[in-house]
């Protein structure tokens, strides 16, 4: 009969649920310190998850596809993780499984969302049917690609003036003026455009947004979505033959069944980062931090993964303490113009100096750097 030292420790399932960046960084994390007798497992509707902060570059022309790409399958590798290709549509608690739509189920220990959220807007007819959401990537890039390089008009209209929507509009303006094809682009939003922002860096992008030919609507809502066409809400209709989305961020529906407490949809988590129930986790724009509610920011996201790394580990048996993350209440924001130009903005400053964009590049391609 073998000795209490020599049985082994029973191992623990970890499931990792999606590859946003917070993962991505926690596969990092794990091959270079990996838990003994856990297996890890994380499930992705492809090989590859797209970094966001370098799409208004991709969008413009300064990145090629593959440098948005973080190569999921390598990284799971490298961890000593398993990469399952699906998308969970169902999280049971009390079970402690996860569903796979089409696959089955699957039981863990812990599990962590990390699954994003989408850019569309289901409260407008006809913009599932004929809008792109900018969110996920993958649709996006191939419409975009296949619309720039066609000799369709180019007429655009993005819905949705924040942050992002000025950096895409700014960068399909400039790609299609590299291409030669001067563009019409709208960008159309319900109430007023860079609300959060302060009025210096509003204005500054408003000018940019002018001398890219980028005619701004605002206070405006949208009473359809056509076939090349956006119908206003003041009766207008807009000729447009690339509609996008960057509206609105809504959680998957399916969260809505899974016995975890949530705040308008979104995993409500803890200052460790747990859901109501402890052996779930969640991060980055899925999470809500009802300890200290943000914005929905990547900055959050990349932060969050140390301590989720640590977290997890604590509770799958690591010796330790669970850590409290404390998000920052402003970050710098290096906000993309269309060409290799930035502005920089923290609190009530703001800059835009030559170089800028450059230095956006080095941190981007610094972050890519780790999963290479």
């Amino acid at each position: 009969m073998a000795s209490q030292s020599q049985k082994s420790v029973q191992s623990r399932d970890l499931v990792l649920i999606g590859g946003g960046h917070t993962h991505a960084l926690f596969l990092d994390l794990w091959a270079r310190s990996p838990l003994p007798d856990v297996r890890v497992r994380i499930i992705n509707p492809s090989t590859h998850a797209p970094y966001t902060g370098m799409l208004p570059g991709f969008i413009a022309g300064h990145y090629t596809r593959r440098d948005l790409d973080i190569d999921l399958a390598a990284l799971a590798d490298r961890a000593g993780a398993e990469l399952i290709i699906g998308a969970v549509d169902h999280i049971d608690p009390m079970g402690k499984k996860v569903r796979i739509a089409g696959k089955g189920p699957i039981a863990y220990d812990v599990a962590s969302l990390n699954i994003g959220i989408s850019s569309t807007v289901p409260d407008i007819s006809g913009a599932n049917e004929f809008a792109v959401p900018a969110k996920p990537l993958g649709a996006f890039s191939e419409e975009w690609e296949r619309f720039l390089h066609s000799d369709r008009p180019a007429r655009i209209a993005v819905i949705g003036a924040g942050v992002a929507g000025v950096e895409l509009a700014l960068a399909m303006s400039f790609a299609l003026q590299q291409a030669g094809r001067p563009a019409e682009i709208f960008l159309i939003d319900r109430s007023q455009a860079l609300s959060g922002l302060p009025a210096k860096a509003s204005n500054f992008l408003r000018q940019r947004l002018k001398a890219y030919n980028v005619s701004l609507i605002e206070h405006c809502s949208i009473q359809q979505v056509c076939d090349h066409s956006v119908i206003l809400g003041d009766g207008r209709l807009l000729e447009a033959e690339f509609i996008l989305t960057c509206a609105g961020a809504p959680p998957p529906h399916w969260l809505r069944q899974c016995d975890l407490a949530l705040e308008n949809g979104y995993v409500s988590v803890s200052k460790h980062l747990q859901s109501s129930d402890p052996s779930v986790f969640a991060a980055g724009d899925i999470a809500h931090m009802s300890f200290a509610p943000r914005a929905k920011a990547g900055v959050y996201a990349v932060r969050q993964a140390p301590i989720l790394f640590n977290n997890i580990q604590t509770v799958l048996g690591k010796k330790g303490r669970l850590q409290t993350f404390a998000p920052q209440k402003d970050f710098l924001k290096l906000i993309s113009l269309g060409d290799k130009a930035a502005l920089a903005q923290r609190g009530r400053l703001s800059l835009s100096v030559p170089g800028l964009w450059y230095l956006k590049d080095r941190i981007d391609r610094n972050f890519m750097a780790r999963f290479q």
